[in-house]
């Protein structure tokens, strides 16, 4: 993208410097125009990353609480199970089954409450990371428009 512009501002500078009565000032215009351009797009561009961003961090969020709940519904579901097996057998194999469910069930909210902060810190991670690009992005572009203006400020002073 970087050399699609650096190309474009050259072109509409050869051409206003060729065919321009004020060669000069249509050089700075083409310049400022280019700037502009550069500047626009490193802003379309980090904004079109943060909302990527913030559609990964919806995701995430979303499919790891889905985790989470479908988690818990499996615990309680082996929980049930486990309880009516143990119903079906003798007097002293029920108080075993009633820790089993009560293990099981705790087991299940912790695994669902670890997917859940899992979930979280990928999001927020991924967040991050997208708004450093979306930094480094803007901040290239405006670094290639100070260069382009260099360029046409040093053919425009020879």
């Amino acid at each position: 993208m970087k050399s699609l512009l650096l190309i474009a501002a050259a072109a509409a500078l050869l051409c206003s410097i060729c065919s321009a009565q004020d060669p000069v000032k249509d050089a700075e215009k083409a310049a400022k125009n280019t700037a502009e351009a550069t500047k626009k797009a490193a802003k379309k561009t980090a904004e079109g990353t943060e909302k990527a961003a913030d559609a990964t961090v919806a995701g995430t969020k979303k499919a790891g609480k889905a985790t989470a709940d479908a988690t818990v519904t499996a615990a309680d579901k082996t929980a049930e199970v486990t309880k009516t097996a143990a119903q079906k057998t003798v007097h002293g194999t029920e108080k075993a089954a009633d820790a089993t469910v009560a293990g099981t069930k705790k087991a299940g909210k912790a695994t669902a409450d670890a997917t859940v902060r899992a979930a979280d810190k990928t999001a927020d991670a991924g967040k991050t990371a997208a708004q450093k690009t979306a930094d480094a992005t803007e901040k290239a572009a405006k670094k290639t428009g100070e260069e382009v203006k260099k360029g046409t400020d040093a053919v425009v002073h020879h």
